[in-house]
């Protein structure tokens, strides 16, 4: 019997009682107002939600997790968000520390990237993490995580779990529908009974009043969840008889029963057309005024209705067509204005994409070429073009542990709006699950939820975000004084040397508190910065404080301790070919080794070249040393008496400097000066400090005619230690500059695929791998097809594919096939 329908049938009385109210925007202020004020929160604070696809659930150290980030709008779910930039972390439970972190490029709403496990990961339990910067300005709970189980060859599965934290008691909480009690009025208790790992038990139970009377029965219905029927009477309270599966009784309160107050109740379950909201109230006949409710989703309103406090039982209806397929929120304010009951509802529309994986043939034969042919449709079997990823996984070792595991259709529509884990999340998407849709309706009275509360959307005016929306790269941070005060307005240059030897050079100025961003950039992973602050004309005393480029800090709550648990012998052969794969690999880097130890190189050495110099060989070069620089004043002091042919003559502030031969009738002609490579006055010369110069070059006569006429007196080109392309700026602690090497964005590794239908030596070795092919980029044209090949391993097992992907509109979908290797 459906327990949801048994409910509402034992509240008809109410619903005959009761004014049907149509459900249209009111015309009282109020309403209006809210649906403004939501509007202009969700302006302030738009939303991205992301997910990240991997090719399998487990991995063993030595591996590489391959992955696809995708990138949604908040309110529509259109599959290219504002951000550019995704950043992606792996997680150790046991020691909340972050043990990778990668920076990807975002592209059109798609970023893809690795992550090779290094031998130094211990087993366990791991998460992976991914957000964007935009979304650091909410809580951490909307971040996208997923559970990963890291092995070691090294170590057997069981030994490779550790046990969970904290007490063995089960968790039993109970959630009045709407958020509280109402003394007289009858309404619904959901409750949920969660393990210490995580995951739902199976419980029964009963209420009793203080009076000693029982109230009612109770049993779970879904993965610990149920909820029951109850009328507070006042004076009386109420106590929850937990039974466990271990035979053992456990007593919980119920929350307690408001004197008067309202009363909400939501029928999402029986009526095809209309979501009912059930509204009572026990409010004095004195009370006058109007309540309000008002439907939401994703932070956008779908409609608002007000109903008269001297009504004492309204119906609501809300037409299904309004809302937007996913989660939707229903809030009720009282007659001061006050939100006081809140709900959340899930609306099926099946508005999804359908992936059709289909192989040329139901068998294959070790290393025979695969061909795949997909297609993607709608709810109509229209063609789509669609973005996907697909992974192709040895069934034998890649085990589907846990069922109806989270995919990028539940994660869309369920999990990114909800606080906490969601357990076996896909079952409420299989049609084959005829009770998917009243379970649904449990969890959502049984999960908490707040993406905002009404007092911040309430606010006239909303505090500046604390992260930006990063179209590219990120610099930020602030300048101070040796002493920490705020120096005031500072000019800033901003020199980023790109990995290729390119630079880009930026100036701006940071503001009165000395804080500076520099946005949209783009580098590669490990590239070197230099930051130097001037303030006044030449007031270097400053200090540069970067921000936190690596993550935010680790606090796990989303997903329960819940480490996928393997018998001894599930993954022995996983293990086993992992195993033989690396010692392979091993030895093969083993005999390079040994084979360039035996190879006797002979090549001429060439002088590295300095892209500064236009010229071939100076005629002199001076190498700088601390036994030059000493008593030096200036770069011109370093070549008196040192270069045989150049006379430095005068003050150190004020010299003449002849080059042998370099005159005329006008008397001496003094040389080009160079630094650099860049033509300077003599002056200019004069103020390089000696301890930054590298070397001279002295170019006389014929050496100097390619800068023509005006190296008539010869040349002298000074380099300085900054300008060289091998220069360490890690090591220089001028004032006033900062040199760091920052992360950029992670470099994209193609996955390798070998091609048996070509002979290559490599190709002797065995073949065991767990992930036969990765694809991260899959897109179908106007018909919705794509046809994708790949080649089978040595292994005589079932191959597992599945792909997932999204329409540029939103639409996520899911497919999945299995073939033979005989």
């Amino acid at each position: 019997m459906n327990l949801l329908s048994t409910s509402f049938r034992r509240l008809g009385w109410f619903v005959a009682a009761s004014v049907l109210l149509a459900f249209s925007l009111a015309d009282d202020t109020f309403p209006v107002y809210l649906v403004e004020r939501l509007q202009a929160f969700n302006t302030a604070y738009p939303k991205e939600k992301v997910y990240v696809q991997t090719d399998k659930p487990y991995y063993t150290v030595g591996e590489t997790i391959w992955l696809k980030g995708y990138l949604f709008d908040g309110p529509s779910h259109l599959a290219d968000s504002v951000s550019k930039v995704l950043y992606v972390d792996l997680l150790q439970i046991e020691s909340q520390k972050v043990v990778v972190h990668r920076i990807l490029k975002a592209e059109n709403g798609y970023a893809t990237g690795d992550i090779a496990l290094g031998d130094s990961l211990a087993s366990g339990a791991y998460v992976l993490r991914a957000y964007t910067g935009w979304m650091r300005n909410f809580p951490e709970e909307y971040f996208f995580s997923k559970p990963l189980t890291l092995l070691r060859t090294d170590v057997g599965p069981v030994q490779a779990m550790t046990t969970a934290p904290g007490s063995l008691q089960p968790d039993v909480q109970f959630f009045p529908e709407g958020g509280q009690l109402v003394n007289g009025i009858e309404g619904r208790v959901a409750f949920k009974t969660v393990s210490p790992a995580g995951k739902g038990l199976e419980t029964s139970g009963f209420v009793l009043s203080s009076a000693g009377d029982t109230v009612t029965g109770f049993s779970t219905k879904h993965l610990g969840m149920g909820y029951f029927s109850i009328k507070p009477e006042t004076g009386q309270t109420y106590t929850a008889f937990v039974k466990l599966g271990d035979g053992s009784t456990h007593q919980y309160p119920l929350p307690a029963a408001q004197p008067e107050g309202y009363m909400m109740v939501v029928d999402n379950i029986t009526n095809r057309e209309n979501v009912r909201i059930y509204v009572r109230n026990n409010k004095p006949a004195s009370v006058q005024g109007r309540f309000t409710v008002i439907a939401q989703s994703r932070g956008k309103a779908v409609q608002a209705a007000q109903g008269e406090v001297t009504k004492k039982a309204v119906v609501v209806q809300i037409p299904r067509q309004l809302f937007p397929e996913g989660i939707s929120q229903l809030t009720l304010f009282d007659e001061a204005n006050q939100p006081v009951c809140e709900r959340l509802v899930f609306i099926e529309k099946n508005n999804r994409l359908t992936i059709h994986l289909k192989p040329s043939k139901p068998t294959f034969s070790p290393r025979e070429k695969v061909e795949l042919n997909i297609s993607v449709t709608d709810e109509s079997e229209k063609p789509v073009r669609a973005n996907l990823a697909l992974a192709a996984t040895d069934a034998g070792q890649v085990l589907e542990k846990e069922p109806y595991a989270a995919d990028l259709v539940s994660h869309l529509l369920l999990n990114s709006d909800l606080k906490g884990s969601v357990e076996q999340p896909g079952y409420y998407f299989d049609p084959a699950n005829k009770e998917r849709l009243p379970d649904l309706d449990v969890l959502m009275m049984t999960q908490g939820w707040r993406r905002f509360v009404w007092k911040e959307v309430l606010q006239e005016t909303y505090p500046a975000p604390q992260h930006p929306i990063e179209q590219g790269l990120v610099l930020s941070g602030r300048v101070v004084r040796p002493n920490q005060k705020t120096p005031g307005k500072v000019t800033l240059t901003v020199l980023v040397m790109q990995p290729d030897s390119s630079r880009d050079i930026l100036s701006g100025e940071a503001d009165e508190n000395g804080r500076f961003g520099v946005y949209g950039l783009s580098f590669q992973d490990s590239t070197r910065v230099m930051i130097q602050a001037v303030m006044g004309k030449n007031n270097r005393n400053l200090e540069i404080q970067l921000d936190n480029l690596i993550n935010p800090a680790v606090k796990l709550t989303k997903i329960p301790y819940n480490p996928l648990v393997f018998q001894r012998d599930e993954l022995a052969d996983y293990l086993k070919h992992v195993k033989e794969y690396q010692e392979i690999e091993a030895q093969i880097r083993r005999n390079r080794e040994i084979l360039l130890k035996e190879v006797t190189i002979r090549k001429r050495r060439e002088v590295p070249t300095d892209s500064r110099k236009i010229y071939g060989q100076a005629s002199n070069t001076i190498k700088v040393d601390q036994t030059m620089t000493g008593g030096a004043m200036t770069v011109l002091d370093m070549l008196r008496g040192r270069v045989a042919g150049v006379n430095v003559s005068g003050s150190a502030m004020n010299p003449t400097v002849q080059i042998r031969g370099s005159a005329n009738f006008s008397g001496v002609v003094e040389p080009l000066f160079l630094i650099d490579g860049m033509p300077v006055s003599k002056e200019s010369i004069l103020t390089v400090s000696v301890y930054d110069v590298e070397s001279i070059d002295v170019l006389k006569g014929a050496s100097a005619t390619i800068f023509g006429s005006r190296a008539s007196g010869g040349a002298i080109a000074v380099y300085t230690k900054r300008g060289s392309p091998d220069y360490d700026y890690t090591k220089d602690k001028s004032p006033g500059t900062l040199v760091a090497v920052v992360p950029g964005y992670r470099a994209i590794r193609a996955f390798y695929a070998p091609r048996y239908d070509e002979t290559k030596p490599e190709h002797v070795r065995p073949d065991f791998r767990s992930t036969l092919h990765w694809a991260p980029m899959i897109q179908t044209g106007d018909d919705g097809k794509a046809q994708l090949t790949f080649f089978a391993s040595d292994a005589r097992t079932p191959v597992r594919v599945v792909a997932e992907g999204a329409s540029t509109d939103g639409r996520p979908g899911v497919g999945k096939a299995v073939f033979e290797v005989k």
